[in-house]
């Protein structure tokens, strides 16, 4: 039976903050990938111009990745809302799994102050994703424009001898050692691949996640999209996590 609406404590200012951010530069990266990406049906040919959108998607990886960096630093220091054990399917998953698309077939979902099983394996898969493409993007900032946190070892390994590293020029041979360049070039592919399709993957879970929020949000009374605005959740029923 269906109780009036109270309101519960949900997600910490630590993990609004960070969603918030996180939307902001991943939308940010995309747009500027995408440009990256299909520059020449763009237009956009010459090297100064190619160089600047790859130095305005690592500076905009750094916020995104910085961002990324607290939030895992919360998930293990933080507020009950921010920790691992919130998001990260636990010991009873399955049982809790289970009993949730049951109620979900009986056409009485249960209610959840933080996320419900499938939010959790969204999340889980979301974080993982995230954490890939700080990774990569990372060493990819190193290996095409010698950008920190490895640009200064990866300038050090391409450069002549007798070639100051710090004068080398993203996209430019003077100076660089062809054969180790050649070798850094399948290195840094792999990653790139990864970056990329990882990057997709990305796109398709966070549709997916959208999906699954505006049908919470109708169906289920969660509140989720308030709530991370908020930080209070509006339910009408006991929920499981309490």
């Amino acid at each position: 039976m269906s109780q009036a609406y109270k309101s519960y404590s949900t997600w910490s200012s630590s993990v609004r903050w960070f969603h918030w951010i996180n939307v902001l530069s991943v939308i940010s990266l995309i747009f500027v990938g995408l440009l990256m990406l299909y520059k020449k049906e763009l237009g956009i040919t010459s090297l100064d111009a190619k160089i600047g959108l790859k130095e305005l998607h690592a500076v905009i990886g750094y916020v995104f990745a910085t961002n990324l960096f607290i939030r895992l630093v919360f998930a293990f220091i933080g507020p009950a809302s921010a920790r691992f054990s919130a998001f990260l399917p636990g010991k009873r998953f399955m049982q809790e799994l289970n009993s949730y698309r049951a109620s979900l077939k009986a056409g009485k979902p249960q209610q959840f102050i933080g996320h419900n099983p499938l939010g959790k394996l969204a999340v889980t898969a979301l974080f993982s994703l995230l954490i890939i493409l700080a990774f990569s993007g990372l060493i990819r900032a190193g290996t095409d424009i010698y950008y920190p946190p490895f640009g200064s070892a990866v300038a050090s390994y391409v450069a002549a001898e007798g070639t100051d590293p710090a004068s080398l020029i993203p996209y430019q041979k003077e100076g660089v050692n062809s054969d180790k360049m050649a070798s850094l070039k399948a290195f840094k592919s792999l990653f790139g691949k990864l970056h990329l399709y990882s990057a997709y993957l990305l796109m398709f879970l966070i549709i997916v996640h959208l999906a699954a929020v505006v049908r919470a949000e109708v169906k289920e009374g969660d509140s989720l999209v308030s709530s991370m605005f908020s930080g209070k959740k509006m339910l009408n029923e006991k929920p499981q996590d309490e």
